[in-house]
């Protein structure tokens, strides 16, 4: 059975991408082993997606490219790294979930932004007394 393959523009829809981002990923070697026809086309396999999705992932979590190429580095040999490589992805976990914790923080203070203004534009609109930020708190439900 023939292996399913992708053209640079398929992989650029997919991922929402540019072509110039796939090259750029492909030439500090993120991108690896990418087939080149004769008229210079690249060719893609199910083992570029798999990588894109990796590298898309730790790039949306925050590490850096630096850190991926390392990464992706050691995977060339997870028998004799495979202790750093779950010491580097459980550091990034603890980053992303640290992340994750500020960003609820700040959702709550983002919905009670929302539910403050919400409460002026209504006593604009009512010609109510205006609300008091603390009437407005997070324990609140928004209506």
């Amino acid at each position: 059975m023939e292996q399913q393959t992708y053209t640079i523009r398929e992989m650029s829809e997919r991922f929402g991408l540019p072509a110039s981002t796939l090259r750029y990923y492909e030439e500090i070697g993120l991108l690896t082993d990418v087939i080149h026809t004769e008229s210079k086309k690249r060719i893609y396999t199910q083992q570029h997606i798999d990588c894109m999705t990796a590298i898309l992932c730790f790039k949306r979590t925050g590490l850096p490219i630096a850190g991926i190429q390392e990464f992706f580095r050691l995977e060339n040999d997870i028998p004799g790294n495979i202790d750093q490589m779950v010491a580097i992805l459980k550091e990034h976990e603890q980053n992303t979930r640290e992340k994750i914790e500020r960003m609820e923080s700040d959702l709550e203070h983002i919905q009670q932004k929302v539910r403050y203004y919400s409460a002026v534009r209504d006593a604009i609109k009512n010609g109510d007394e205006m609300p008091s930020w603390d009437s407005c708190s997070c324990e609140e439900k928004a209506q």
